[in-house]
């Protein structure tokens, strides 16, 4: 129904700088982080071009099996298909702020973390998560990054251990009162009056994938460039229709106009394993710019 082969191809096809005017003339975004986000959305869902508004929402139902909100992870879920989260950053070396919510390798139903009309929104268990990391310098659309979490994110475990283990030194605290919090810990009363209570909460960060992934990945001077990084588990799993229109496309649009700097690429590349990166991983690193 939608997933990323088909959206790099929407990507190539309708490459879109001046994002904010392209969306703020159809009244759909007021800024560019909603911009952005509904570029995505479109791209996935392949109504870029779709000017019927209640025909684009249509085939988001179709596609989509929830549209969430920003307080939450994920921000769009595919309907039997991943689930992509968006961040907005300004420059090639901003580092994304994740806030409250850890960097995820997956997403699964029973996190704490997601909304009830996430985890109801369809029959799942657990989903692979695109990170779509979009750069913007003013009202210039200058850079798309698509990376799967498992290959950007550790497991679970690794930022459940830091959490827990400041959540557990606040129970060694003497003489507080601790509540129930999906935040590292609240603690009530803390003065005399008991009308004090202290909030403690994760303020999660990461690198952005342009640096991430600098070993296998230049930075091009152009005015737009798509870089996508897939594993080969996970490219291999669209069916071989869908790989074939997509490295014909891919073929077609390797060189426009005879100018190599305006080309599509797919290169087999090898990445960190990100809970243990001595292991190297094949995948496909796949560029556009413009």
């Amino acid at each position: 129904m939608g997933n990323i082969l088909s959206a790099i191809s929407n990507v190539i096809a309708n490459p879109v700088v001046e994002l904010k005017e392209f969306y703020s003339s159809r009244n759909r975004a007021n800024s560019m982080g909603e911009a952005l986000e509904s570029y995505v959305k479109d791209v996935f869902a392949d109504t870029l071009n779709e000017t019927n508004e209640r025909k684009r929402l249509e085939r988001f139902e179709q596609v989509f099996s929830y549209t969430g909100n920003q307080n939450n992870p994920p921000d769009v879920m595919i309907r039997g298909g991943d689930a992509i989260e968006v961040k907005k950053i300004e420059s090639q070396g901003s580092q994304l702020a994740l806030n409250s919510s850890y960097p995820k390798a997956k997403i699964f139903s029973d996190s704490s973390m997601i909304t009830n009309a996430c985890r109801d929104c369809e029959d799942w268990t657990e989903k692979d998560i695109i990170y779509t990391v979009g750069v913007v310098k003013g009202n210039k659309f200058k850079k798309l990054f698509f990376v799967y979490g498992v290959d950007y994110a550790a497991s679970e475990e690794v930022y459940q251990r830091i959490k827990n283990t400041i959540s557990d030194g606040l129970h060694m605290i003497p003489n507080v009162e601790l509540a129930e919090t999906n935040e590292i810990g609240r603690v009530n009363r803390v003065d005399p009056l008991g009308i004090t209570y202290l909030r403690v909460r994760g303020m999660w960060g990461i690198e952005n994938p342009s640096k991430v992934f600098s070993y296998v990945y230049t930075p091009q001077d152009s005015d737009f460039e798509m870089v996508a990084i897939i594993n080969d588990d996970k490219y291999f799993s669209f069916s071989d229709e869908e790989r074939l229109k997509f490295q014909i496309l891919m073929s077609t649009n390797h060189n426009f106009k005879d100018d190599a700097d305006h080309r599509c690429t797919i290169e087999d590349i090898k990445i960190k394993t990100p809970d243990n990166p001595s292991i190297l991983k094949p995948a496909k690193l796949i560029t556009f710019r413009r």
